[in-house]
């Protein structure tokens, strides 16, 4: 099994809700995002997936939330942006565009800041 992984990055704010502390109030975060692919064996040019084929399908999807209010998103109306919450957001969306790709998306993980991340895997 190989993999492979990329980082991106977008820059967003959110609120959240039934949250006592700060992040109940607007604020924003430039976000770090790695997302990580898996394959069995190797392809064209002995590699799993071209990294600009990735990053290419990635900044498709951070695209639909970079510079936004995140609560106004449809997909976050119902429940709060949290890392968690985005991490499964760029996680379904990214795999929704690799159906035809020979790799399987693994996992992403999404950084608020330099210390804190949190990451959606199946």
């Amino acid at each position: 099994m190989y993999e492979i992984k990329i980082v991106r990055f977008f820059s967003a704010a959110h609120f959240l809700q039934d949250y006592n502390g700060k992040c109940e109030a607007l604020h924003g975060h430039n976000w770090k995002v790695e997302v990580i692919v898996r394959r069995e064996g190797l392809g064209e040019g002995n590699m799993a997936l071209d990294f600009s084929k990735l990053k290419e399908l990635t900044d498709k999807v951070l695209d639909t939330l970079d510079h936004k209010n995140l609560n106004e998103l449809s997909y976050f109306r119902d429940q709060n942006p949290s890392s968690e919450v985005i991490a499964r957001y760029i996680f379904h969306t990214l795999e929704g565009y690799l159906k035809n790709e020979p790799v399987s998306i693994y996992r992403v993980n999404a950084w608020e800041s330099r210390d804190s991340c949190a990451g959606y895997m199946k």
